[in-house]
């Protein structure tokens, strides 16, 4: 059973290191001619990757709530597909006019993705093991960064080959990659657990009940709007959204405009491609080696906090270092800090929201309003601001960082002192007047969920 799991979870990393190198690509093949060739001004190249974004925030809860109702086996590859097809269409774009809609069009496709395979994960893995592999799939963001410039580069080289630019090449190979992953993907993708077809009925029998024993995962549960509702209710998951929204911004900034920031460090468009590939490459050491000490100590939010400082560091060298090494070197921790700290936070509801409906629409909400600060962050990278290197975006963005940490202080303060609460209550054998346990019967602690008194929140 684990090596088929296992096989499963590197066919999702590969998904989502595809989906990151196609919605991030466009900063590669900006500085390779694309500007130029569809005479792109640099506000319209702005509003390009904002549409992205305007879409995926448009299309994501919708998008969990369909997966919800109906079989991930299918809706995820034929998402893959879709945005496969997408990508290529970016490669054949003649105007400005063509990029705009075909941004947006990619963003509708990709916006499912990464809520869906997040709470996939969730219904497969106890809660304290859904962060190592949050953190291994988001990894993939960071390898498609250090990939994505290799292979740019490389591709880079097909300049002129079937009367096409190098530039529009990245974007046909890499959508080409994508369609041939979404193909297989719809024998190897799971279906739920309840009803999983790569297991045995004594491995799925064991499996439901490991699930039971550590939270709502192996239950079948039939969709309601009061899950909905309680979602849409609750602080911790608005704190979970609006922690993202913090890091969003640093991290698809950084990520879009790493090529041109590099680029604007006074080195050529073939270095910077290749210079990209150190600091992505550390970000992925750096996810994994964060994310292993934070699941052995059971712990999020110090984690999160100490990445955030990190990349607050490496801002500040991008601000204040007056050679192009210091900056460089202000790249790998800005990298460092950012991406570990996504890791761990998109696993953060994913681990302490239940029932699944509930945590369906969470996820999706985090990832909705969380990547507002994405648009924001895309914008406020424009050319207005990149005098004295990008010095104003780079001092907003470390305000967006502790922003981030003053949420996050704010979930740990606030679930520990629930977690407290919910012991006292325990040990006094008093739920406000409720007897405890022997008089809630399992229905009614599916409509609970999470704010059941036997329920502890990951810290």
């Amino acid at each position: 059973m684990s090596s088929l799991a296992s096989s499963r979870s590197e066919l999702d990393v590969q998904v989502y290191l595809l989906s990151f190198l196609d919605r991030s690509n466009i900063g590669n093949a900006r500085i390779v001619g694309l500007a130029d060739d569809i005479n792109l001004s640099p506000p319209a190249y702005n509003t390009s990757l904002a549409l992205y974004f305007v879409a995926y925030v448009l299309f994501e809860v919708p998008a969990n709530i369909i997966l919800k109702r109906f079989d991930p086996q299918i809706w995820l590859p034929t998402l893959t597909l879709a945005w496969g097809i997408a990508s290529v269409g970016q490669g054949l774009i003649t105007n400005q006019a063509g990029l705009l809609g075909i941004r947006f069009l990619l963003g509708v496709t990709e916006a499912g993705l990464f809520p869906g395979v997040i709470f996939l994960f969730s219904v497969y893995y106890r809660r304290r093991e859904r962060s190592w592999r949050v953190a291994i799939f988001f990894g993939g963001a960071a390898l498609a960064g250090a990939f994505g410039g290799i292979l740019a580069f490389a591709l880079g080289k097909m300049d002129g080959v079937g009367g096409r630019r190098g530039w529009a090449w990245i974007f046909i190979i890499e959508g080409i990659l994508t369609i041939v992953v979404s193909l297989v993907s719809y024998f190897i993708v799971p279906t739920w657990s309840y009803k999983a077809k790569f297991l045995t009925d004594d491995e799925r029998s064991r499996l439901l009940k490991r699930l039971s024993e550590d939270s709502d995962a192996g239950k079948k549960e039939t969709f309601e709007w009061l899950y909905v509702r309680q979602a849409l209710t609750d602080h911790l998951v608005w704190g979970y959204a609006l922690l993202f929204h913090g890091f969003a911004f640093v991290l698809y900034s950084l990520s879009l405009f790493m090529p041109s920031i590099i680029a604007g460090l006074g080195f050529k468009s073939w270095q910077a491609q290749l210079m990209t590939v150190p600091p992505n490459a550390l970000a992925s050491i750096s996810i994994w080696l964060t994310v292993w000490a934070s699941s052995k100590y059971n712990r999020r939010a110090p984690f999160i906090i100490a990445s955030a400082v990190v990349a607050i560091i490496g801002y500040i060298v991008l601000v204040t270092a007056t050679t192009a090494g210091g900056q460089y070197v202000g790249v790998h921790f800005a990298a460092a800090g950012v991406y570990v700290g996504n890791a761990l936070l998109l696993s953060w509801p994913g681990e302490n929201v239940s029932s699944q409906t509930k945590r369906a629409v969470a996820v999706a909400m985090q990832i909705t309003i969380g990547d507002t600060g994405a648009i924001a962050g895309v914008l406020i990278y424009r050319p207005n601001f990149a005098g004295h290197r990008y010095r104003k975006p780079h001092i907003i963005a470390i305000g967006y960082l502790v922003f981030a940490i003053a949420v996050t202080v704010y979930l740990w303060v606030s679930m520990s002192r629930e977690n407290k609460r919910r012991d006292r209550l325990v040990s006094s054998g008093d739920e406000k007047g409720e007897k405890h346990d022997d008089a809630v019967d399992e229905e009614d602690k599916t409509v609970l969920g999470d704010r059941h008194v036997d329920y502890r929140y990951v810290l």
